[in-house]
């Protein structure tokens, strides 16, 4: 069973080139799941049956996993019984036909546009980090970019005299995205003022560093949203990924069609793009009674 996981690591890499972050999640799911069936004394993939599957289901739930968390796992295990079959080193994917548990989607927080300007308007731009900050948190609203790719960005992926940027998202997927006036102001009095003293320790081609020269972590990121928030009036628990759903939200709430948000946030599948519609009633009954003829 070790040279198939072999394998199928090798396959992940080289055939569908996931990120090495992704891989790391696949090998520690699949890697986890592989012990329990030794545990259970199932040596041989052939007598794996979905008996010894909704087992290990159930441990995981007793164990006080989420049921998305499950759900991921579960998707990681199948993948795996997909490449065993798809190679022929077995003959049944005893994955299909079980379900896991289903959980409601839950909304992340979304800000006002007002709140998300007492964040950026909080920073205080003559503090050792505060250029570096502001820019950090306006081009996680402005772009609608994932903590991760904050973190990976480089600064040969910035293309400020053109207004973009270039983003290798989830999977290793590229996309340009837009970089609005504010975002490459900040980002550019960044470049020439802050970073160039930060640089110095290390020569990283990271575009944020942090106060040895390395590249931040999604950590230090999100310690310096909190450090920042705490100096607002805001109640909510806010995140990076606040402020991501908050691009999303205030674009469609703007007009913007679905498919240009699925587009700047980089979602394969439209589906996920949806969890981001949840404009109000009121919006909602205001846009119905513009447009339709039966309003």
């Amino acid at each position: 069973m070790e040279t198939y996981f072999q394998d199928y690591l090798s396959m992940l890499q080289v055939e569908q080139n996931v990120s090495p972050r992704t891989l790391d999640a696949y090998r520690r799911d699949v890697k986890n799941y592989l012990d329990f069936l030794n545990e259970m004394g199932v040596l041989n993939l052939l007598d794996v049956s979905q008996m010894h599957l909704r087992e290990y289901i159930r441990k995981l739930n007793e164990n006080g996993l989420a049921p998305p968390s499950i759900s991921r796992i579960f998707s990681s295990i199948r993948s795996y019984h997909k490449f065993l079959t798809s190679e022929n080193l077995v003959e049944k994917n005893p994955t299909l036909n079980i379900t896991t548990p289903k959980s409601a989607k839950k909304l992340p927080e979304v800000l006002l546009v007002s709140e998300v300007e007492s964040i950026i308007d909080a920073v205080d731009e003559k503090s050792q980090f505060g250029l570096r900050d502001k820019a950090i948190i306006e081009m996680l609203y402005s772009c609608g970019l994932r903590v991760s790719e904050i973190c990976d960005l480089n600064v040969s992926n910035l293309f400020l005299d053109d207004d973009m940027i270039r983003i290798m998202g989830k999977g290793s997927k590229e996309r340009i995205v837009p970089v609005g006036c504010r975002a490459d102001g900040y980002i550019n009095e960044y470049l020439k003022r802050s970073r160039p003293g930060l640089q110095r320790k290390s020569h990283s081609s990271a575009v944020f560093l942090s106060r040895s020269g390395k590249r931040l972590t999604r950590a230090m990121i999100n310690n310096i949203l909190n450090k920042w928030c705490a100096k607002t009036n805001i109640q909510k628990s806010v995140t990076p990924h606040t402020l991501r759903h908050s691009f999303a939200t205030h674009l469609l709430e703007g007009g913007a069609d679905l498919r240009f948000v699925q587009a700047l946030l980089g979602h394969s599948d439209i589906s996920t793009t949806q969890i981001y519609t949840h404009l109000d009633k009121h919006l909602l009954k205001s846009v119905y009674k513009t447009h339709h003829p039966r309003s």
